[in-house]
């Protein structure tokens, strides 16, 4: 009789908890969630044939191309530490993460909608399906391979191990874009703008290159153990070449063609030192720099005696400067368009005769090292790398 008693309340509970989300969510005035980037990649099962959908496995039989992502800005997207700093931030809404982690397998909660449409109140449920492990991949194998419990490819093979189809289509720009162009003023404090999808479209390469034939480059060698040389796509996504840690390399690809000009080694008081250096965005089919607004070039002149003190420096800045608060704005940008040229002049009349030297140095910036201060990040997470390093010995000798 007491189990009987006991049956009815734990009956009603079931009931209460299953349906309680649905009555509250109607109370709460829920919205659906309506822009891409609300939404992550549904759970995937994991494709016949494999264990799970975990990147290590998929490098059993496919050995190069998991080598090279290892190295790559996608297998750190989430564990980057500029990201993580960004998250941790009470004004960083849940939508972030969707580009960082994209399957929802990676995700702890599923959002299901937006109380009152505040995209600070989603509405979350557990995820049954959360993979822990498989959230530290970041963009993953199967965040672009893996579709409905099939593994989606380039070449369809019928011999492979795992389900396969052949959708070049789907693995084109387009899934790149549905990343690399966000862009969207969330809240006047919280901006997503990341446009890399749009300067390419109002480019010169759109319709002649796109992103899977420079940071994709394709090379013919055995795609899987055993089944010979095809053609195929580094797996690397070259990009700007800064990497993550101090004790990692990145392949990065130099938008820029530089040119230095020609400079005398010997002058006269009073004779004035001209230095030119040009810049092109030659090789890129978007703006340089391009995606995080926080990236920039800097262009630095020093001139030097030879006991080594500075006699006159100059500095040059590209790419954009932003308000951050109390409302994000965008102040400037002088980003290099596809084929841009920027010139900068270094001049100087020295007074004095002896041994000079003109250092010229260009660095690649993720952030300036006052915001990387602000969310406390240390020295192991590199801000820059250099791409030009020259000197130039200069003699003055006094007029007769």
């Amino acid at each position: 009789m007491k189990h009987k008693i006991l049956i009815l309340p734990a009956a009603i509970l079931v009931v209460i908890l299953f349906y309680y989300p649905k009555w509250n969510n109607a109370e709460l005035d829920v919205h659906p969630l309506t822009r891409s980037w609300d939404i992550a990649i549904p759970n995937q099962d994991v494709p016949e044939g494999l264990n799970s959908l975990s990147a290590e496995e998929c490098g059993t039989c496919h050995i190069e191309h998991y080598r090279e992502w290892e190295t790559s800005t996608h297998a750190h997207a989430w564990t980057d530490k500029q990201f993580q700093a960004e998250i941790r931030k009470e004004s960083s809404p849940f939508m972030c993460i969707n580009c960082h982690i994209p399957l929802q397998n990676q995700q702890e909660f599923i959002v299901t909608g937006l109380v009152g449409g505040d995209i600070y109140q989603p509405v979350m449920e557990e995820n049954p399906y959360y993979d822990k492990a498989l959230q530290q991949e970041g963009i993953t194998c199967a965040s672009c391979h893996v579709r409905n419990g099939t593994i989606i490819g380039t070449t369809g093979s019928p011999n492979a191990a795992h389900k396969t189809v052949k959708d070049v289509e789907f693995l084109s720009e387009h899934l790149c874009i549905s990343c690399h162009n966000a862009n969207a003023e969330l809240t006047p404090e919280v901006v997503c703008t990341f446009q890399t999808g749009e300067e390419w479209v109002a480019g010169p390469y759109f319709g002649v290159k796109n992103c899977v034939d420079c940071h994709m480059e394709t090379l013919n060698r055995e795609n899987t153990i055993g089944f010979g040389d095809t053609l195929s796509h580094l797996h690397n996504f070259a990009g700007s070449g800064i990497p993550k840690s101090n004790t990692h390399d990145a392949v990065g690809l130099n938008g820029l063609a530089i040119y230095s000009s020609d400079i005398k080694h010997t002058f006269k008081t009073n004779e004035e030192i001209i230095y030119t250096l040009s810049v092109v965005n030659a090789l890129a089919g978007h703006s340089v720099p391009t995606g995080d607004p926080e990236r920039f070039f800097d262009f630095s002149f020093v001139l030097r005696n030879e006991q080594g003190d500075t006699i006159v420096t100059k500095t040059e800045r590209i790419g954009e400067k932003w308000q951050w608060y109390p409302v994000a704005k965008k102040l400037s940008d002088n980003n290099l368009e596809p084929g841009e040229k920027r010139t900068f002049t270094f001049s100087h009349t020295p007074e004095l005769a002896g041994k000079l030297i003109l250092s010229v140095v260009i660095t690649k910036h993720r952030l300036a090292k006052e915001y990387a201060d602000y969310n406390k990040l240390k020295e192991d997470y590199p801000l820059y790398i250099t791409i030009f390093n020259k000197e130039y010995q200069i003699e003055v000798s006094p007029l007769p």
